[in-house]
């Protein structure tokens, strides 16, 4: 008896165990994650490898190649072409053509969403030619036009030189890298050295091209005496009262807008920077510096100087995107800012598409103008390249032609400038900075080292179709 009674309870544990198994299975089943697909490896004249990450539960992918970005055709053998693997090599293409692929995960009848869509061109025997027109030629043909700006160096702007040439054919407004910032102009409490500043000003003035100051205050430019500053806190803050009425009273009419602050977030955790500005003149500070530089410019008569707070990261950094968001609704009620500038120190891979339409957008709903303030973008952020290769130069471009698709889509009164920060690929910063922690060679940017356009360079000018 006891043992038919075993028997029993074992046979209905077995079926208990076998019904939640189907249940459980069943669940995950219907709730298959959507998978993101990544950018292709591998391109050549005739296929590419196309990529996408795992999705828990899924037994199989769904892979869909096209011409079309809607789909609207297939690619012979690639609609909804069953894939057990985490990748598969893309056969039988045509060179030079641009193809898109998408993906869905799969798990017995069940189905996930359809993946993002990734673009590839096919090399071509002898590769696609780049489009020599002009940036700003064709920006200023568009409905609702902006400056296409270029960060310099004073040293760049020798009359005739290669970056002399490319400046006045390709951009309408200049940033000065670094020379305009407070330790280049600051020598001690009301000295000043203006010459390298006053040169690139005086370049813009001359040659009909915006220039948009940066920055006022950065903590990564406080000159050596502000830091060494013995005096009392309130005396601090009058020495950085003192430095931005003066610089914006210096340049009132010559500089159309300043980066007012730059980078007064933390990364983490969506707090203010621990900055010496933050330690001797408290958490008001920013507002403070708005105040001062919109007083300073209406004191000179420059009623039209646009005023932007300036930062990197907030497409992916929430926290952090909040924290400026209430920075900036602080400045707006008190009718202290202008625009907000978007770093967008970006890589080929991320943010992504959506990551960026909801940061401008909200900075759309505030009514703010919206300058893409440094925009580069790396392709070797892993160091996982040596040479520039032919699916990243492809992978760039598309990322700059998706960047500027989005700018070119704000409404009119929400677009002020889109800044390259930097002109040659050689000259940039991201190989050597420390912040980044970027060991290897990169190639962010729209020129190569003899200032001969690169691919990203056509992908500005297809996003502004």
């Amino acid at each position: 008896m006891k043992i038919k009674f075993l028997l029993v309870l074992a046979l209905a544990s077995l079926v208990f165990f076998l019904n939640a198994c189907s249940k459980d299975d069943n669940e995950t089943a219907a709730n298959l994650e959507t998978p993101i697909a990544n950018a292709p490896k591998d391109v050549n004249d005739n296929g590419f490898k196309a990529k996408w990450n795992y999705v828990s539960n899924s037994k199989s992918y769904l892979l869909d190649v096209s011409t079309t970005e809607n789909f609207a055709s297939f690619v012979p053998n690639y609609n909804a072409k069953p894939v057990t693997d985490l990748n598969e090599v893309v056969v039988g293409l045509t060179g030079g053509t641009k193809y898109y692929y998408r993906v869905r995960a799969k798990s017995d009848t069940e189905i996930s969403d359809y993946s993002n869509v990734i673009s590839v061109v096919t090399t071509g025997t002898n590769g696609i030619p780049e489009d020599p027109t002009f940036l700003k030629v064709k920006v200023n043909k568009l409905a609702n036009p902006f400056f296409v700006g270029m960060a310099i160096k004073a040293s760049q702007l020798t009359s005739g030189s290669p970056y002399d040439v490319i400046l006045k054919n390709e951009f309408s407004s200049i940033s000065a890298e670094y020379e305009m910032k407070m330790d280049q102009i600051s020598t001690a409490s009301g000295v000043y050295n203006w010459t390298v500043a006053d040169k690139i000003v005086a370049y813009g003035n001359t040659n009909g091209i915006n220039v948009h100051g940066h920055a006022l205050v950065w903590h990564n430019a406080v000159p050596q005496w502000l830091k060494d500053f013995s005096g009392t806190d309130a005396a601090f803050a009058a020495e950085v009262k003192k430095y931005i009425t003066d610089v914006v009273t210096h340049y009132a009419g010559k500089v159309k807008s300043w980066d007012v602050v730059n980078e007064s977030v933390d990364d983490n955790g969506g707090a203010m920077r621990n900055t010496i500005f933050l330690q001797r003149m408290g958490p008001n500070y920013v507002k403070d510096c708005f105040q001062w530089a919109r007083n300073a410019a209406i004191a000179a008569g420059d009623t039209n100087l646009l005023l932007f707070y300036n930062d990197y990261a907030t497409s992916t950094n929430i926290p952090k995107q909040d924290k400026v968001f209430s920075i900036v609704d602080d400045l707006k009620a008190s009718k202290l800012i202008d625009g907000l500038g978007f770093q967008m120190h970006n890589t080929y891979l991320s943010p992504t598409k959506a990551q960026i339409e909801t940061d401008l957008n909200k900075a759309v709903a505030k009514g703010l103008k919206i300058h893409v303030s440094e925009l580069d973008i790396q392709v070797n952020q892993f160091n996982d390249i040596s040479t520039f290769t032919n699916e990243r130069r492809l992978a760039q471009k598309e990322k700059y032609k998706e960047i500027v698709q989005l700018y070119n889509a704000l409404p009119a009164a929400n677009k002020y400038a889109l800044t390259i920060w930097g002109m040659k690929d050689n000259e940039s910063w991201i190989p050597y900075s420390t912040e980044l922690n970027h060991t290897g060679n990169d190639w962010p940017l729209l020129y190569d080292s003899n200032f001969a356009i690169k691919s990203a360079h056509t992908g500005f000018l297809e996003g502004l179709n």
